[in-house]
């Protein structure tokens, strides 16, 4: 289903974009006890209805002065066909003021984003971006999934921006928040139209994704590299195809986003792996092996991130496990409160990335090791701004050297 915003019940595009404020700390992460949640989950909606989808539930967000969730009044209104409907992506066309989001924190390498897209159909149930669809009003349950915004015009925007007599030209990272080339891509397009515009203005961006549709535009991302001007970072969170289908529904399979490294570093563009996330008790086995075969591939650089559940991710995930992987619940969420000082998240700066602790650190050190072992990380590609060519305006002057 397409809508555009605005139109009657829908969000507007006046919202402030959430990832600038959901990257400077947003609100702290509530009180969470795992051995009461595990004791009495909430209720979920059917399995028929959310098959292919990530999160369980579709509780209302944080910022809602209602609460709404579907019982039975023992009339049969769930049973309805409607009420058994599968839950159907929805596309809201968006017209934002502003594309390029700014941050000052201190634990990230950027300093400026790009999302062209506000939800991600492909359902991690880990994403640490959901909660920002409270923003829009929405559940950052299956409605960031399935209720999703595309930034309509987004290419004209930033080129308007960056032509600016007074833009500094730094390194833009798109993928920070949702996945740029997640399935409504291919249809849409915004991030190919983006691209356009960062090569013909010799822009530099660093890109990171989960998707296979990356080497759509290796066209575009050869040149730019070869001017030092662009990389590209895919993120494998496990090889076991079962548990990637259940946590990562509609993200490309790991085997393909290996082959997705592979075909980009052949095309000489720098290719970063990234273990993100480490789940422990899950994932945590295969650091090394995604490395390896990453590194096989033609990945060249690498990172981690550890598990991180701010917010309602902390129920959505939760809810996951106990559906999926019972056994491993109490084990699990034990180690995130030894890595987060007793709680199950920690937003402080420098922290919330990689956790601290025993087994924080071990998990850090195996993970340095292997890097190390392989040759990861032995010269790190640094993006040129030098190259920039500043748009020109519609009635400007173009420059003369």
């Amino acid at each position: 289903m397409l809508r555009r915003a605005g139109d009657k019940g829908k969000a507007t595009a006046s919202y402030p974009d959430p990832h600038d404020l959901w990257e400077q700390g947003g609100d702290p992460a509530p009180e969470y006890s795992a051995d009461s949640f595990a004791e009495d989950p909430p209720p979920k909606v059917p399995t028929e209805r959310r098959s292919g989808r990530g999160a369980a539930t579709n509780r209302s967000g944080r910022f809602e002065r209602q609460a709404r969730e579907q019982v039975d009044d023992g009339w049969g209104a769930l049973e309805t066909q409607e009420a058994l409907a599968p839950v159907r992506t929805e596309i809201t066309l968006e017209r934002p003021k502003t594309i390029i989001t700014r941050n000052d924190s201190p634990d990230i390498p950027f300093d400026r984003s790009i999302n062209p897209y506000r939800g991600c159909e492909h359902g991690c149930v880990y994403c640490y971006a959901r909660p920002t669809h409270a923003f829009m009003g929405l559940s950052p349950g299956l409605d960031f999934e399935t209720r999703l915004f595309v930034k309509e015009g987004a290419a004209a925007l930033l080129e308007h921006e960056i032509s600016a007599p007074n833009y500094t030209p730094k390194v833009i990272a798109i993928g920070t928040n949702t996945d740029p080339y997640q399935p409504v891509e291919r249809r849409h397009r915004i991030m190919r139209e983006v691209l356009e515009v960062l090569a013909k203005a010799n822009h530099p961006v660093g890109i990171t994704t989960k998707s296979a549709l990356c080497a759509r535009d290796i066209d575009l991302l050869a040149p730019m590299a070869a001017k030092g001007l662009a990389r590209v970072a895919l993120s494998i969170t496990t090889f076991d195809r079962r548990l990637a289908r259940g946590m990562e529904p509609r993200a490309s399979t790991p085997e393909r986003r290996l082959e997705a490294i592979r075909q980009l570093s052949a095309a000489g563009i720098p290719t970063t792996v990234m273990v993100a996330p480490i789940i422990p008790g899950v994932t945590d086995s295969e650091i090394e092996t995604i490395l390896e075969r990453a590194h096989e591939a033609g990945a060249r650089d690498a990172g981690y991130v550890m598990l991180r559940l701010p917010l309602e991710v902390q129920d959505i995930f939760g809810e996951w496990l106990l559906e999926n992987a019972p056994d491993k619940y109490r084990r699990v969420m034990n180690l995130m409160r030894s890595m987060r000082e007793g709680k199950v998240y920690d937003a402080t700066w420098g922290n919330r990335m990689t956790g601290t602790g025993p087994y924080a650190g071990i998990t850090g050190r195996r993970f340095e090791l292997a890097a190390q072992r392989l040759g990861f990380n032995e010269t790190r590609t640094r993006l040129r701004t030098d190259l920039f060519t500043r748009p020109v305006r519609p009635g400007g002057q173009m420059s003369l050297f």
